[in-house]
């Protein structure tokens, strides 16, 4: 066995008791709290394996995260604790960057940049961010996978396994099996640095007639599998442009950021899944800049076309389309009480495009609405003996969730309805198909399978 390969099996070793014991600790207690006949305390188990996730870092936190978005996916304490995760790694020291860069590049990448950051500007789950210039003067990204993420994917994802094991004793409102296959598909995905360069060509391509959103330009010949080099977009925080903009600067940037996340989806099936605020910034002018394409999700035609059924079955109360939806998207037996179940969900996210009128993304300002309304879902599905959602749920409730939040933070107030309208009024299915499918070759990607 090689040096790297020895390497390999220790690091992902060690990863397995890290993770194992960290989520092992809330499983223990789970279970004697109920052998011993105690009350569970979900807030203190929550809380401990936040602490636990939140040390170890990487991709196994950054699941966390996606779930803490996605309503039912996990009980309420869960999500709320892991929600407060933050996605900024312990940035890698010099001599790292310097030996990874080799690896990537050859013995010669210093010549290829005229200045370099040996400091790194931001810092995530895979990789992190340094700034750098070109010979021509331009200003660069370059982000540079962490060593050994690929032993690191695959251990992160065994464990998590047990997470949904430990929530499924404690709740069985929700079959997460499909979740977990989506996130490791979708993780492992993000691997691939050569696959985030052609979908961040994907998204240049399919925004290219939206003048208010940008789109960073790829540096083929400073990338690799595990390098990713693009222009260097400068823009102000989400955070700090909605603390200091007035009203109708914020309602520019709300409206551009929804055409950023839903003219891909409506035009081509595609949809950018992690609307992280770290991954978006704002101009002078509320145009926005789009960052990292590593975890992208591309959805046959009928899945868009399930969700604009959808719309026209709640407009007009008619339960035999909704479960036309449903079916397209591959829920199954569903009954009349499990389809009021799930529409108390679809409601709440459709509602602000049902009325032809100027207003918020929400009729009350704090995200504790939206927890309520998921709340009265899992309790009612509970009920109904549970439910198991398709995958495509999870990037997609984590992209409508998370653009809710970011609509918050806003506070804008337009007419979503007319938005959703431009969009959705010349759609047809084969055009959609058409579309797509060249859209995708063009760009060296597959097209979806029929289930998704």
């Amino acid at each position: 066995m090689s040096d790297d390969a020895r390497s390999t099996v220790r690091g992902r070793v060690g990863r397995y008791g890290r993770v194992g014991a960290a989520v092992g600790g809330a499983a223990v207690r789970l279970a004697g709290q109920r052998y011993l006949g105690r009350p569970a305390d979900p807030e203190r188990n929550a809380a401990d394996l936040k602490a636990a996730l939140g040390g170890l870092k990487g991709p196994l936190m950054k699941a966390a995260q996606i779930l803490a978005t996605i309503p039912d996916a996990l009980p309420a304490d869960y999500a709320r604790e892991l929600s407060e995760l933050q996605a900024n790694a312990p940035p890698m020291g010099w001599p790292f960057v310097r030996r990874r860069m080799a690896a990537e590049l050859g013995e010669d990448w210093r010549d290829r940049f005229a200045v370099f950051d040996r400091n790194a500007a931001r810092a995530a789950s895979l990789g992190q961010v340094h700034r750098a210039t070109g010979h021509d003067g331009a200003a660069l990204a370059c982000k540079l996978q962490y060593p050994d993420m690929a032993s690191t994917v695959a251990a992160d994802l065994n464990q998590l396994k047990l997470v949904f094991a430990v929530y499924r004793r404690y709740d069985s409102a929700i079959d997460p099996s499909q979740i977990h296959a989506e996130l490791v598909e979708r993780l492992t995905e993000e691997l691939d640095y050569g696959r985030e360069a052609r979908h961040t060509r994907l998204y240049g391509a399919m925004l290219a007639d939206e003048p208010s959103v940008h789109v960073p330009r790829v540096m083929d010949h400073l990338s690799s599998t595990r390098l990713l080099t693009t222009g260097w977009l400068e823009g102000q925080p989400m955070a700090d442009f909605a603390a200091s903009a007035g009203p109708a600067r914020r309602e520019a940037a709300a409206l551009n950021m929804f055409r950023a996340w839903y003219v891909p989806f409506y035009g081509y099936g595609v949809i950018h899944g992690d609307p992280h605020l770290g991954n978006y910034t704002v101009n002078a002018d509320a145009s926005i800049n789009l960052y990292d394409f590593g975890c992208i999700r591309v959805f046959p035609p009928s899945f868009v076309r399930g969700v604009i059924e959808l719309y026209h079955a709640l407009r007009d109360d008619d339960r035999d389309r909704a479960v036309h939806a449903y079916e397209s998207w591959g829920f199954s037996d569903i009954s009349s009480e499990l389809l009021d179940a799930l529409n108390i969900w679809a409601r709440f996210l459709y509602r602000p495009l049902m009325e032809d009128k100027v207003q918020r993304i929400q009729q009350s300002e704090s995200g504790l609405y939206g927890a309520n309304v998921a709340h009265q879902v899992q309790a009612r599905l509970r009920d109904l003996g549970g439910v198991t959602p398709p995958r495509e749920f999870v990037l997609m409730d984590r992209a409508a969730v998370g653009l809710g939040s970011v609509f918050l933070r806003l506070r804008a107030e337009l007419n979503w309805h007319r938005v959703f309208h431009e969009l959705i009024e010349t759609f047809d299915m084969n055009d959609l198909e058409a579309r797509q499918a060249r859209m995708l070759a063009a760009h060296d990607l597959e097209a979806p399978s029929a289930s998704g």
